[in-house]
């Protein structure tokens, strides 16, 4: 686990442990980023911008992003194997899902970029000689990347890619928790044909560490942050003074809408998946599923047989996280009803020493109460009743977060109705995080700030300029 700052690798700073989710044991260390090494790697990003990639044109990026694609496929094996050891995450899951997301991240941008024209105007003056106006995109400059610990790879390339593609450069800071792939990365980009300081990797915690020396840096000219809203509204503060652009895709508290007229085994199955995947660790995930009272014992039956039937699923990322968990958990079984998991899995093997949480389905709690209303990010969900269609949109809609919600049913006029009315970023109708790396994607509220996804991702991170000629 090594820095790379201004085209080299550095190994040091204070190690800090790495920790395996599935067992509990140390699994290794990385360096912590010096302030000094921090100062560095902004540094080198500023001095590659007037280098000899402000010359490159936008085909020759697009040409490098394929040449980044192309090194994590040759070392796909590695990729997931790091990102299994640092997450915990089911193999299945990092071999179909965050590997190929991120080989994909590089390859759309790439071809995005090549597609993408400037707009021009001819406009009427006075004298009839008319002026030329047209739009040029420049880079925004030196551009602070700091990804979480949910999706390593995946969200630290959703947001170099398009950075890299708009020609700036970037240093990048993963979560001290999950450090591998990121790693892993910065080899590809040596091996890209990268000019030195374009790419820069620095490890470290966010409070008085790397994560906050970055985004206080006057050299840092935005921030793209993927995490907890708490830390959002810091970094707020932290770039205030200096007015930097920032790009904020933050938490949620997602809900879930099943009317009476769904396929009630479709609407099961896609809330499996939705609550649990990850064992809940996805931002997308679905935490609070609002049920029509015809079908409600028959949908929480259902889903409750499903989630005990669950296997092959992943612990919590780390002790911290799991005891947060499972303090929601108590918190439920105090004051609702546990229809399924709540507590510890046992496996009789080294995976007792790890950080698991059962698959939970819970209900009977009242709309106010913290396992309801604030982002718990494990494998947790509550079932409530609903009457009326616009009891369920109030439902919905209430609380602070809106980035994704789900609607299931069978009815093509509710789903055109119900879904605009949703206040979130995304909503899916009778499926869930079905993606279009085209589409804009962020949320509403404390959930983010900004859209991430195709032209939105280039438009952040490029400053459009009007240029004016007189005929």
């Amino acid at each position: 686990m090594r820095h790379y700052v201004g085209g080299g690798f550095d190994g040091s700073g204070v190690p800090f442990p790495l920790v395996d989710p599935v067992r509990g044991t140390t699994a290794g260390e990385a360096p912590a980023a010096s302030r000094e090494l921090v100062d560095r790697a902004v540094d080198a990003a500023r001095a590659a911008l007037s280098g000899p990639w402000a010359s490159w044109s936008p085909a020759e990026r697009a040409r490098l992003l394929h040449r980044i694609a192309d090194g994590i496929e040759a070392r796909f094996e590695e990729f997931v194997d790091a990102e299994c050891a640092d997450t915990g995450k089911p193999r299945e899951l990092a071999s179909t899902v965050d590997i190929p997301r991120a080989v994909a991240n590089f390859r759309s941008y790439a071809d995005l970029l090549v597609g993408r024209a400037e707009r021009s105007w001819n406009t009427p003056t006075p004298d009839g000689r008319g002026a030329l106006n047209y739009t040029v995109h420049k880079p925004l400059g030196v551009v602070a990347v700091i990804s979480p610990w949910n999706l390593p790879l995946l969200l630290l390339t959703w947001k170099v890619a398009p950075a890299l593609a708009t020609g700036n450069t970037v240093v990048a800071k993963p979560s001290e928790l999950t450090p591998g792939t990121a790693c892993l990365l910065a080899e590809v980009m040596a091996g890209a044909e990268l000019p030195p300081g374009v790419f820069n990797l620095v490890h470290g915690g966010g409070g008085d560490a790397a994560g906050q020396w970055l985004t206080e840096h006057p050299g840092v000219d935005a921030v793209a942050f993927t995490g907890e809203s708490r830390t959002g509204s810091t970094i707020m503060r932290a770039v205030a003074g200096r007015l930097a652009p920032v790009s904020f895709e933050l938490g949620g508290k997602n809900a879930g809408l099943v009317f009476a007229d769904a396929d009630l085994e479709r609407a099961v199955e896609g809330t499996l998946r939705s609550a649990f995947t990850h064992s809940g660790q996805v931002c997308l995930c679905t935490e609070r599923v609002y049920v029509e009272r015809p079908v409600f014992d028959a949908f929480a039956e259902a889903l409750a047989a499903g989630a005990r039937e669950l296997t092959g699923y992943g612990p919590m990322v780390s002790a911290a996280h799991r005891d947060k968990v499972l303090g929601y958990l108590g918190k439920a079984a105090a004051d609702g009803r546990i229809l399924a998991g709540g507590g510890v899995p046992r496996f009789g093997d080294d995976r007792d020493g790890g950080f698991w949480v059962e698959p939970t389905v819970l209900t009977g709690l009242p709309e106010d109460h913290p396992a309801v209303r604030e982002e718990i990010f494990g494998p947790v969900v509550h079932l409530a009743p609903f009457d009326t269609e616009e009891e369920a949109l109030a439902l919905a809609n209430a609380g602070p977060y809106g980035l994704a919600a789900t609607v299931w049913t069978g009815d093509v006029s509710r789903a055109h109705r119900v879904a605009p009315a949703l206040d979130v970023g995304i909503a899916w109708v009778n499926t869930w995080n079905l993606r279009d790396l085209r589409t804009p994607f962020g949320g509403v509220k404390a959930s983010g700030i900004g859209r991430e996804g195709g032209d939105h991702s280039l438009d952040f991170f490029s400053e459009p300029m009007n240029v004016c000629v007189k005929l």
